[in-house]
């Protein structure tokens, strides 16, 4: 079976994905559309289709990290991974999912760690919060639950130890079905307190972060 030669279309995609990935590590950008029209920018292109998706984006990402991130990068993973588990233990009773790149391993160190949690009332989290004495803040958020369905879901945020903490609040049924993917578009992977503990558990006796399977 023939190979296809990459062509001029081919190597431009590949150098706007590595440049939006080297915004998102460098410059704390976390939106895959805003680093990659800032790319586009840089080599003038307005053609759409000239443009990578956002796996190529994460996929060079994870290569830059690789080869520039090295034992920063591995120290900076371990410890959000240390504080999302904090965080799920102080919102326990929220069903707390760990989702994003913080799970993923794609992370730079200005990225917010993000939880889904689930209550009928997203109230009843920031008075969790409020009792606990955390400072915090509610937004709202437009999510994708299947490709065709947009919402609107509120966002509190806060933060721990440093760190900024984006709690995404669903309904309690809302656990039976992850919203899709900003980066792939399928179901978000999510994973529960016992998994984030064993990924932050093997970080503290390995030295180094390890990524989900």
């Amino acid at each position: 079976m023939n190979k296809r030669i990459p062509n001029r279309t081919d190597h431009l995609r590949h150098a706007i994905a590595q440049e939006a990935a080297r915004l998102m590590a460098e410059h704390g950008i976390q939106d895959f559309y805003v680093a990659k029209r800032k790319a586009a920018e840089r080599y003038g292109v307005v053609d759409g289709a000239f443009l990578p998706r956002n796996t190529e984006i994460e996929a060079a990402l994870m290569s830059y990290q690789r080869l520039f991130g090295g034992v920063q990068h591995e120290r900076s993973l371990q410890e959000q991974r240390r504080v999302a588990l904090q965080a799920m233990q102080l919102l326990r009773e929220f069903e707390p999912r760990l989702v994003g790149a913080v799970l993923n391993g794609s992370a730079t160190e200005h990225a917010d760690i993000q939880l889904h949690v689930f209550s009928d009332n997203a109230e009843a989290v920031a008075m969790h919060l409020m009792e606990r004495r955390f400072d915090y803040d509610v937004l709202e958020r437009r999510i994708r639950l299947t490709a065709e369905r947009q919402v609107a879901m509120p966002s509190i945020r806060f933060e721990m130890t440093g760190e900024r903490i984006e709690a995404l609040v669903f309904a309690r049924d809302g656990i039976r079905q992850a919203p899709v993917s900003p980066v792939d578009g399928k179901p978000m992977r999510r994973a529960a307190m016992g998994e984030v503990e064993a990924l932050a558990k093997h970080s503290d006796e390995s030295g180094s972060p390890a990524a989900p399977q």
